[in-house]
Parts: structure tokens; C-alpha cells; sequence
């Protein structure tokens, strides 16, 4: 059996069928404030923080200007489409599957509190993930490294301690590379394979279903 590792997923996107809805939230909360970008622009971004993407879409005088309003109008379009999500096939076999391995699981997230808490209940995860974070506990989201060492606090584990990231998005990747840790990833946020390779990506599946039929060839046997 192999030896135990720290499983870190993320969740937007990655267990939750967010991403295109966090895209159409973006290109309403900037129609509201006269700023007008493609929604595929915006979705390329989604996976990148909210602290950073204002500034990756429209530049340093867009997030000077309009920053704070337009992180607090996405908050609001964001928040009737909650209703709408779903968890991806096989997103809470994936995280019984880890723990049954005796891996060690933490749900990283720099999503708001709020939008945390419905994600687990639609996971009824509360009782299979040992923590998990939300912006509350992060300073720099990805593709900062800041909130996968945030999650193995979380733990209680040291910064080095043998971990795997499971995630979705360019960022996921680069975050995870600058942690010193492998991702897996996940084909739900959009980006093509080989741009996830590039980036670092170990393995590719199309859904977290999919992952647990092919996890005895992870890092997560």
C-alpha cells in the first residue's frame, strides 16, 4: 500500500460545475459598471482569485477604478445562480475514495465563506474532508501558492509534507508547482490539454468520475 499523502482539491469548478457561471457573473457585475468583455476572455481567467482578475482583464487602472465595486457586484450576480450548480460526477465518491486509501483530505478554496458552505452541503462533505478553507483565510489567491500552504496548515501538516493537488484551471497548476506539489487535473475548467501539460499537469481526466476509476495509477493509490 502506498504511503500516505494529503490530498488538497479545489472546489470551484473541480467538484462543482461552477465555472461558466462565475464567467457570465463576471461579464454582468462589469456590464453593471459600463466595462463590456467577452465572456470567453472571463473565462479563461476563472480559476485565477477575484483579487487578481480585475487587474488581469482590464489592467492596473481598471483595478484601481473599479476593482472593490466590481468584486462586490460579482458577489451579488454570483449569488442567484447558486441555485443552479451541481456537484461534477463522481465529485463525493472522489473525496470517499481518498479517504478510504487512508489519505489525508483538505478542500482548498478561495471562495467567499458563504458560497464555501453551500458547495459542502451540495458535496455533503462536512463529514469527509478534514477541513477547508475559504478567502477569509488566504492574503494572495492562486495562482499564488499562498492557499494550498493555507490548506496544509489547515492540517496542521508542515509546508513540505507529501501532498497532491486535484484542480481544474492553469492556476491550479501553477499554484500547486510553486507549492511543490503535483496536480492532477480535471478537463471541467475549460482548458485544453495541452496547455495543462505545459503548465505542469501529471494526469488529465475528463471528470472526477473519472479519477476515481484511475486513481490506483496516482499519486492517490
Amino acid at each position: 500500500m502506498a504511503a500516505p499523502v494529503i490530498a488538497v482539491l479545489d472546489v470551484d469548478g473541480t467538484l462543482v460545475d461552477s465555472n461558466y457561471h462565475h464567467a457570465l457573473a463576471w461579464y454582468r457585475a462589469f456590464r453593471s459598471l459600463g466595462e463590456t468583455f467577452p465572456v470567453w476572455r472571463l473565462h479563461r481567467l476563472i480559476g485565477m482569485g477575484g483579487d487578481q482578475l480585475v487587474a488581469a482583464i482590464g489592467g492596473a487602472e481598471l483595478e484601481e477604478r473599479l476593482g472593490d465595486r466590481a468584486r462586490e457586484r460579482w458577489t451579488q450576480e454570483m449569488e442567484p445562480l447558486l441555485g443552479e450548480l451541481c456537484p461534477l460526477p463522481g465529485a463525493r465518491d472522489l473525496l470517499v475514495a481518498v479517504r478510504e486509501r487512508g489519505h489525508r483530505l483538505v478542500l482548498a478554496s478561495s471562495g467567499k465563506a458563504d458560497q464555501v458552505d453551500h458547495y459542502l452541503d451540495l458535496l455533503d462533505a462536512r463529514d469527509v474532508a478534514e477541513a477547508w478553507t475559504t478567502s477569509d483565510d488566504v492574503e494572495a489567491s492562486k495562482p499564488h501558492p499562498d492557499l494550498l500552504q493555507t490548506a496544509l496548515r489547515k492540517l496542521g501538516e508542515p509546508q513540505d509534507a507529501p501532498a497532491v493537488v486535484v484542480g481544474d484551471s492553469v492556476f491550479d497548476v501553477a499554484a500547486a508547482e510553486a507549492a511543490g506539489m503535483p496536480a492532477i487535473v480535471v478537463r471541467s475548467g475549460g482548458f485544453g490539454d495541452d496547455e495543462l501539460r505545459d503548465a505542469g499537469a501529471i494526469d488529465l481526466f475528463d471528470t472526477p468520475a473519472d479519477l476515481v476509476a484511475a486513481l490506483d495509477r496516482t499519486p492517490l493509490a
